[in-house]
Formats: C-alpha cells, sequence, structure tokens
C-alpha cells in the first residue's frame, strides 16, 4: 500500500484507478491506503452538488469541470448513482454525460453506485473524496445520487453543497423544506430559460428571509443554462466566496465528529457476519429472544 500510495501522490492515473477500486470495495487494504494518504489531503476544494432528478446535476458538473479545466485546474468527479437490484452496480454512469473530459488526464471521473446506502451518497464516498485530495486534484466534484429530500449526508463531506434547483418541477415547495433550505451554501436555479424561473427564483429568497445560519451565512442564488454554459462562472465564484469566509473550514471539527460516529457505526456492523443478523431475527419473530437483550450481548462480547 505503501507503494500504491506513491504512486497515487504522484499523479499516476492508472494507480488512482487501481486504489480506487481498493477504497470503493472496503478490501482490506483500503484503512492501510487511506492512511498512508491522509496526511497528504486537506488542499482540494470539495464541491458537492445536489437536487431533484431531471435537474441537470451531471450537466452543470460536466459544465463546471470544463470552466475547471480552462483555468487550469485538475478535477476529480464523484458521480454517485443508483444501484442496480440486479447486478448491484451504478444503473446510470455519468462518464456516459461527461464525454468530452474522458480522455482529459486532469479529470478522473469516478461512478459509484450507492448500494443500498442512504443520504443521496455511496458508503465509500468520503474515502473517495480523501482519495482524490491526496491524489493532488485541485478540486472534487461530488455528484449525489438525486433520490430527494433526504440527501443532506453531502453537507457532511462538501467544503461547498450547491442545491440545484429547476422550474416547474414544484422546486419552488421543495426548496422551502428545511433539510434542503439548511444544506445549501449556493443555490443554483438551472434551465433558467423556462417559465417559473422568476417565481422560484422568489420563493428561494422568501424562505431565506425566514432561516436562521448559525455561520450567518446567506445562500446567492446563481441562474444557469448549464447546457449552453451560461452562469457557470457565477457559479463558482458564488462557491469560492462561502470558502473564502472560512465558513466551511471553521465547521470542520463538527462535520469530522459526525463522519467518526458513522465511520465506527460501520465499523463495528462489519464485525458481525450477515447470517447472525439473520439468526438473531429469526429469534425476534419467534420471541425467543428480544432485540434490547441481543443488542446488549453483542455490544457486550465486542466491547
Amino acid at each position: 500500500m505503501s507503494e500504491l500510495a506513491q504512486q497515487v501522490r504522484s499523479g499516476d492515473v492508472r494507480a488512482l484507478a487501481r486504489a480506487a477500486t481498493v477504497v470503493e470495495n472496503r478490501q482490506a487494504e483500503a484503512d492501510e491506503l487511506l492512511k498512508e494518504l491522509f496526511p497528504y489531503t486537506g488542499r482540494a476544494l470539495v464541491l458537492g452538488i445536489t437536487g431533484s432528478p431531471g435537474a441537470g446535476k451531471s450537466t452543470l458538473a460536466a459544465a463546471i469541470t470544463r470552466q475547471l479545466r480552462s483555468d487550469g485546474k485538475t478535477v476529480g468527479v464523484i458521480a454517485v448513482d443508483p444501484t442496480s437490484p440486479y447486478s448491484g452496480g451504478a444503473i446510470l454512469g455519468d462518464r456516459i454525460r461527461m464525454q468530452d473530459h474522458h480522455a482529459d488526464p486532469g479529470v478522473f471521473i469516478r461512478s459509484m453506485a450507492t448500494r443500498g446506502w442512504m443520504g443521496g451518497l455511496a458508503r465509500t464516498t468520503t474515502d473517495m473524496a480523501v482519495l482524490f485530495d491526496a491524489a493532488g486534484r485541485d478540486v472534487v466534484l461530488v455528484e449525489t445520487v438525486g433520490v430527494g429530500q433526504d440527501e443532506v449526508e453531502i453537507a457532511r463531506l462538501a467544503d461547498v453543497t450547491i442545491v440545484l434547483l429547476v422550474p416547474g418541477m414544484g422546486d419552488d415547495v421543495q426548496a422551502i423544506k428545511a433539510g434542503i433550505m439548511e444544506i445549501a451554501d449556493v443555490f443554483v436555479i438551472n434551465k433558467s430559460d423556462l417559465p417559473g424561473a422568476d417565481k422560484l427564483e422568489r420563493e428561494v429568497k422568501a424562505s431565506l428571509s425566514l432561516a436562521h445560519r448559525p455561520d450567518n451565512w446567506t445562500p446567492p442564488i446563481v441562474r444557469t443554462i448549464a447546457s449552453d454554459g451560461q452562469g457557470i462562472e457565477g457559479t463558482l465564484a458564488a462557491a469560492r466566496l462561502f470558502y473564502q469566509t472560512g465558513n466551511s473550514r471553521s465547521r470542520a471539527r463538527e462535520i469530522w465528529a459526525l463522519r467518526l460516529r458513522e465511520m465506527l457505526r460501520d465499523r463495528l456492523i462489519e464485525r458481525f457476519p450477515k447470517e447472525q443478523f439473520d439468526r438473531a431475527a429469526a429469534d425476534i419473530v419467534a420471541r425467543k429472544s428480544d432485540p434490547y437483550s441481543i443488542i446488549q450481548d453483542w455490544l457486550g462480547s465486542h466491547a
């Protein structure tokens, strides 16, 4: 893993691809690899893009990538897709929608299946962002799966969270809902040439006037037509403005406290084989035991 870590840090794209597979599949060597790489992280800007299906997240990610490359920045893209119930892989695959960048060594794209993980991200998305950061990517774009209101996990990963809205899809109502309002650092109204863009912007502004964030940041609203590249510079400028205020760095301790809770929970669950859960469930259904005693016994045996 030390040799692979050195290759990743040197910018070897093939090594980065191998490392990404190790991390995504949670292979036994993954933790050792990430331990080697973590001291070299903390330099990439992590941009999260979330929003409803059909809002244009992939198109916006491609347009932002194009702008960043024209600015001389290297980019890592993590596209989280729904999981196929048959193969367990990603149903979509944003590399298809980012073909302009597939031959660019300055862009590394990884599609990840959620594999049943909730909150719009995959289980190892945070680890993948750490990997891309250590590999020297200037910006890491994370596109969530696009399943709706529960996609708040991105706020625990991204330095800047962009919430994408589009006229005519009920977003003016959805944007008012607390989960989305609280995680947005920047609102982007995509397809802003469609009817209803003005109304949507008014609704978001009205919601923002009633909201209060601990950091006193008021998320800017940027209009884009991502398919034509319009508004992309403004989107990046708004994201950088938030990042430069220091708000994202000041909340880093809180974010890592939440991540550590998730990591601890994952590691504990991994210690138990699936068969043990199945046997315990059968005992509970048959009323041979109760869930509280089982959990207490498990905690005691792994204390």
